[in-house]
């Protein structure tokens, strides 16, 4: 069973935590003893004095994955949370539903970012000069023209919603094309599929 502990500074876990998470419970301390198993999720809440510091030291536990929620998100500390060694950040009033698809991708392997995050790696990677990534075109040719239109989308830092408003389909025929996709890349996570996407990311642009 998949436990979770958030780590805040009053110990009180807001109601959409809970609902998300019936089980879940709050913390005011790493508990290091206690979450060792790859079906444990720390979720750092970015009020906690010294959350950076906190994630740095707890980061060489291989059983602990971590999920930053903050209360303001902005691209700076997102990229502080990753570089501090989080899998995931996210808002910290996202919806239990959010807070469970966030879950699902972290306890897989995956990392979680918002599109701007995304957006903002994809620019980093190709101003940094990077050839086209040439496996791209073979990986546009075993996906369906629909899979491939939400793929490019993707790259482009949509959201579900978002590509299913441009493609005029439902957020669930999106997340069924997504897991298609994955498995045919063999990608984790919606970072990974844009990065490998991303020289063709313009043939979607308006």
């Amino acid at each position: 069973m998949t436990k979770h502990f958030f780590l805040s500074p009053d110990r009180q876990l807001l109601p959409r935590w809970q609902e998300a998470f019936p089980e879940a419970v709050a913390v005011a301390a790493v508990p290091v003893g206690h979450i060792h198993d790859d079906s444990s999720i720390l979720w750092v809440s970015t009020r906690v004095p010294g959350w950076r510091e906190q994630l740095v030291q707890q980061r060489g536990d291989a059983g602990i994955r971590s999920v930053v929620i903050s209360g303001t998100p902005d691209q700076a500390e997102g990229l502080q949370a990753l570089e501090a060694g989080a899998r995931g950040y996210c808002h910290a009033f996202a919806t239990p539903a959010m807070l469970r698809e966030v879950a699902v991708v972290v306890l897989h392997g995956g990392l979680w970012v918002g599109p701007e995050l995304m957006a903002r790696a994809i620019r980093a990677t190709n101003a940094g000069g990077a050839a086209t990534d040439l496996s791209s075109e073979q990986a546009l040719a075993c996906l369906t023209e629909r899979e491939r239109e939400v793929a490019l989308a993707v790259a482009r830092g949509l959201t579900n919603k978002e590509v299913a408003a441009a493609l005029a389909i439902t957020e669930r025929t999106v997340k069924a094309h997504l897991s298609a996709i994955f498995e045919k890349l063999a990608v984790r996570d919606r970072m990974q599929l844009a990065l490998k996407m991303s020289s063709h990311a313009g043939a979607l642009a308006p």
